[in-house]
């Protein structure tokens, strides 16, 4: 099986380092990518953003039908409202870690109930940026 990791980012988060930092820190989207390529060692790495719910459920079915070994998915304000993000996830076969910069448990209440967990391996939130390294790397110890 391939080792291809694909991690994909969902609204806003091309706005890394710049909206609210106060909540989100300073780091940009190219800084996280960075990280998580490095964080990946030899296996490839598919790194996506996009603005819009359609091109995430592409991008998931996508990572289905071709050679990716898991995902690490932050889906943003999706997370919360995407039924159509949830139904391509649970298509997936593969491990998948859901990823929040924030803790969602510890914010306003409309973060506290993720449609995404329910077809997530795991949940990583609240470690920052470097979360996404960490996801990563969690993810390659489930595929070994």
């Amino acid at each position: 099986m391939s080792r291809t990791i694909h991690v994909l980012n969902g609204p806003n988060l091309n706005r890394l380092g710049k909206r609210e930092p106060e909540i989100y820190g300073r780091t940009t989207l190219a800084e996280v990518e960075a990280m998580c390529r490095e964080a990946a060692g030899d296996a490839a790495v598919v790194f996506r953003q996009t603005n819009y719910e359609g091109q995430l459920v592409e991008w998931i079915h996508e990572a289905t039908d071709g050679d990716a070994a898991g995902l690490v998915i932050n889906p943003a304000g999706l997370t919360f409202s995407s039924i159509p993000v949830l139904d391509a996830l649970k298509m997936f076969p593969r491990p998948i870690i859901e990823l929040h910069i924030t803790n969602i448990h510890r914010r306003e209440a409309i973060y506290h109930r993720s449609l995404v967990s329910t077809a997530a391996t795991a949940v990583i939130a609240g470690l920052g940026a470097r979360g996404y390294a960490t996801a990563v790397r969690a993810l390659l110890e489930l595929l070994d």
